[in-house]
This record gives C-alpha cells, sequence and structure tokens, in this order.
C-alpha cells in the first residue's frame, strides 16, 4: 500500500471498494488501522535507514496536515538534486515544491539506496529508482529520469518537464583537429570568400569598361591604359595597400578606384583581425562531430553510464553506426561504463574519454568546466518526466500541473536559475568565419559605387559625342554609336602597318 495515502482522508474512500461493505463508512476497524500503521511506519523507516539527506515539504508543518504525504526518490546529480549539509536543493526540488504548493500534498525526499536509475536484470528485478516505486517503497521519482518504453511497462510517467537527447562529452585538447594547410581561409567563410571574388572580377571590368569609354582615358589613337589586364592588376594592387599605375584621369576612374580602395581596406581589415583571433584562441575546428567519428577514431575511449537508458537505446538500436558504438563499449565494459554522472565527467576531465549520455546534462557540465565542449550531433530526442506506481490517480495531476508550469514560463526559469554558465567571461571567444551578411554593408557601397561610375562614364562619353555631333553637323546618336565602336572593336592591321613603317 503505498506510503502516499497515510494520513489521507481520501484514503478511506479509496480502500472502501476493495475492502467490501464489511467496514463502516465513520472510521475502520483495527486491522485496517493496524495495517495502515505498519506501512507509515515501514515507509519511515525506509526514509531514514536509506538517506544521509533528505528534503521535507516547506508546507508539512503550515496547518497542511490533512495533506496526502509522498514519500520521494531521487539521485544525485547536478544541477538536478544537490546535497547541501543535510538538505537538497536543484532543479527537480524546486520543481517538486511548486507541484506540492500546485496540487497540495505534502512529500519527503530521500535518496534512492542503490544509486542508480533503474533497468531491468536478467532476474527480472528492477533496480534504483524504478525498482523502489515498483516495490511500493516510493511514491514518486522525481529525477532526470528518461521516459522509455520498457519503464513505461512498469510504471506511469507524467508529461515530460525537461526534453533532451543524446550527446558525445569531450575535452577539448584531446579534440581538436590540427590546422589545415587552408588555414588562413578560415577568417572568412566559402561563401564570403566566392563573393570577394565575384566582386573583384565585376569591378575590374567596370574599371576597364569605364576606362575606355571615358573621353579623358581614351585619346583614340593609342591603346587606353586601363586595359583588360592592367585593370585586373589595379585589383590586386588595393588589396596590398600599394600604389598602382596606371593613374586614373577621368571622373569616372577615379571613382570607382576611390570605392574600390575603400572595399579592400575594410576586407583587409575584417580579415586580419580575424585571423589574429584565430591565431590566438587556437579556434580549430572539433575532430569528433558525429557518432560516426567517434566510432572511427582511436586514441579515444568512449562509454557512458551503467544501467542507463543511454546504454539500452544503443543497445536495441539497428542504426548500424550506433550498434558499432553499442559493440566497442560493451567489449570494453570494465572500463567503458561509468558508475555515476559525477564520474564520467572527471574522467573527460582527467584522461583521453568520450562521455556518451544525456545531453542536457552535457550542457551544463560545459557550461561549469570551460576546458569542455559538446559535439554538435545529437540523437534520440526524449523527455525526463516524473514516474509514479502503475495506475496512480496522481499521475495525470502531476502532468496537467507541469504543462501549466511550462506554459506560465516557470520551466524556463527554473532552467535558467540551474544551467547558468560560469564561463560567460569568455563569451568573447566564441567565434565563427564572417558570412556575407555581415559584410552585406560593405558589398553595397561597392556596388553602388561602380553603378555611379559606370554612369558618369557614360555622361562623360555623351558629352563629347554632343559636341562632336554639334562640330561635324550629324546626329548625336549616331557619333555616340560610332565612339563606343571605335573604343571596342579588335584593332585590326598593326603588324601590316608596323611593316610599312620599316619599308625604306
Amino acid at each position: 500500500m503505498s506510503s502516499s495515502l497515510c494520513q489521507a482522508s481520501w484514503y478511506f474512500d479509496f480502500l472502501r471498494p476493495e475492502l467490501g461493505e464489511a467496514f463502516p463508512a465513520q472510521g475502520l476497524p483495527c486491522p485496517v488501522d493496524s495495517l495502515l500503521e505498519a506501512t507509515c511506519q515501514w515507509h519511515a523507516g525506509a526514509a531514514e535507514d536509506g538517506d544521509s539527506v533528505s528534503r521535507d515539504s516547506a508546507s508539512a508543518g503550515e496547518g497542511g496536515k490533512d495533506y496526502p504525504m509522498f514519500y520521494v526518490t531521487t539521485i544525485l546529480e547536478k544541477p538536478y538534486v544537490m546535497a547541501k549539509g543535510a538538505e537538497l536543493e536543484g532543479y527537480c526540488i524546486d520543481l517538486l515544491e511548486k507541484l506540492s504548493k500546485m496540487l497540495h500534498f505534502k512529500y519527503k525526499v530521500g535518496i534512492v539506496k542503490d544509486g542508480r536509475y533503474g533497468a531491468l536484470s536478467a532476474g527480472g528485478n528492477w533496480s534504483g529508482m524504478i525498482g523502489e516505486i515498483v516495490r511500493k517503497e516510493a511514491d514518486l521519482a522525481v529525477a532526470p529520469l528518461t521516459i522509455t518504453s520498457v519503464r513505461e511497462d512498469v510504471v506511469d510517467f507524467t508529461q515530460p518537464f525537461l526534453y533532451t537527447g543524446i550527446g558525445i562529452l569531450l575535452e577539448k585538447d584531446t579534440s581538436l583537429e590540427e590546422a589545415s594547410l587552408f588555414h588562413f581561409l578560415t577568417p572568412f567563410s566559402k561563401e564570403t570568400w566566392c563573393g570577394i571574388l565575384v566582386a573583384y572580377l565585376f569591378s575590374s571590368l567596370c574599371l576597364f569598361l569605364a576606362a575606355r569609354m571615358s573621353p579623358c582615358e581614351w585619346d583614340g589613337n593609342e591603346e587606353t591604359s586601363f586595359t583588360l589586364m592592367n585593370s585586373l592588376w589595379f585589383g590586386v594592387g588595393a588589396f596590398t595597400l600599394q600604389g598602382t599605375v596606371p593613374q586614373p584621369k577621368s571622373l569616372s576612374v577615379r571613382i570607382i578606384s576611390a570605392i574600390w580602395w575603400l572595399f579592400s581596406i575594410v576586407l583587409l581589415t575584417a580579415y586580419i583581425a580575424g585571423f589574429s583571433f584565430v591565431l590566438e584562441s587556437g579556434s580549430e575546428q572539433v575532430s569528433i562531430q558525429t557518432f560516426e567519428d567517434l566510432v572511427k577514431q582511436g586514441h579515444l575511449e568512449f562509454g557512458t553510464m551503467e544501467s542507463s537508458s543511454t546504454l539500452q537505446y544503443f543497445k536495441n538500436s539497428k542504426n548500424p553506426i550506433q550498434q558499432l558504438v553499442y559493440e566497442s563499449m560493451n567489449k570494453k565494459k570494465d572500463t567503458a561504463f561509468a558508475k555515476s554522472y559525477q564520474e564520467a565527467v572527471q574522467r573527460v576531465l582527467d584522461s583521453n574519454y568520450a562521455f556518451i549520455g544525456e545531453s542536457i546534462s552535457q550542457d551544463l557540465a560545459v557550461a561549469q568546466h570551460c576546458n569542455l565542449i559538446r559535439s554538435p550531433e545529437v540523437i534520440g530526442a526524449r523527455g525526463f518526466g516524473i514516474a509514479t506506481p502503475k495506475g496512480s490517480p496522481w499521475t495525470n495531476e502531476l502532468s496537467v500541473a507541469i504543462l501549466k508550469l511550462g506554459e506560465s514560463g516557470d520551466l524556463d526559469y527554473l532552467k535558467s536559475k540551474w544551467w547558468e554558465s560560469s564561463c560567460s567571461d569568455e563569451d568573447h571567444d566564441k567565434w565563427s568565419p564572417l558570412k556575407p551578411q555581415a559584410l552585406g554593408g560593405i558589398f553595397l557601397f561597392l556596388a553602388l559605387g561602380l553603378a555611379l561610375g559606370m554612369v558618369i562614364a557614360v555622361v562623360e562619353l555623351s558629352k563629347k559625342s554632343r559636341h562632336t555631333a554639334e562640330q561635324e553637323k550629324k546626329s548625336c546618336c549616331a557619333v555616340f554609336t560610332k565612339e563606343l565602336s571605335q573604343r571596342f572593336r579588335p584593332r585590326e592591321g598593326t603588324p601590316q602597318e608596323s611593316a610599312g613603317k620599316s619599308k625604306p
């Protein structure tokens, strides 16, 4: 009989249908009183004998004597449940306190005796918190307890109060790959480099066209100084901050040149700043991005917690990579498995060990230990729920209360409270290559400058065409078209002219 029914007035109504009409409505005869007394004493003994630290509800001594009493089992794991002297604190303790105030119940929290979450043994017995719920040694299990189908067969779970997945916790120094030969390209993303190349080619082309059209750069007899090759070289010279020849003479070519110089200076400054940060911070890429990378490497041992849902996930998985992960861990089960979360994190810090576990718990370890990182890949999305005995009427009430806490933002507040990072002063070290969006303004400025330069070049050519048309009494459009054709048609007869000049 569940200890949550001790001292509860509604317990008698709950028992009466099972015991029949043999007992009167007002009070219970001695046998049932004895049963109640024995059950309550048994639960009290279990709480006192098994727990070095505990937590009682704040409302236990505040006039709530008619409220039902729950014995709650949990496990020590930061930041869910932590020992502070003889008391307990953490995310799950705060959650339990809020639930008790919403649903009006009292509780007593104790640590699970075997220190495990709960797994099914070969003999069919459950260990850990699940086992205590199954054996009616506890009424609730409030902990980072993953909801799985195997556990759902023997206990009931509430709605998840936290969602998580399976990730890989690594130590930075053992997981960073060496810089490649092209590490100097790191400050900009691939898209940015492509954008710079396109901008360079387009700007050089505009410089070439403007020089051809502008009367100041083209005298009609000689090739303009800004040939296509010279225009390309002029653009390269701006990147190196060196003076280049030829010098622009017309307004249009000077505008295009000035815009390109400004664009080059901004890019060069951003590149130098980014590359300096890369060299100082050692921002190499993480060599282990996925579980496939973890299986293929050979210098890191990896494992998870024994008797955990994570281990069962890999054991039952049909994915070939995940099967390899399980087989590798099972071959080295004497050293691959950790007995507790704290032990696993310490092994990652002290040795070449990668820990496979709940991603949300790993995020906390990364927040507390700035030399730890979590790999990008997260698999097996699942949630943490509160476990109750099979068929408990409180499961639905707790689920509704958890949903209300989520809708009111209380769950988000609790997470931000207990997942606060100690590495906040190093947020400036989080860096990524510059993308085109970050430099969009300077690209737009370059495009406007090139357009302005080309418009002015057309205006300059039109002005000369109008002047020539007035002198020769011709159409301005005809003269403009003739000027364009002279500037952009291939040069012909140069070899013959040179040969003719050599004859006596």
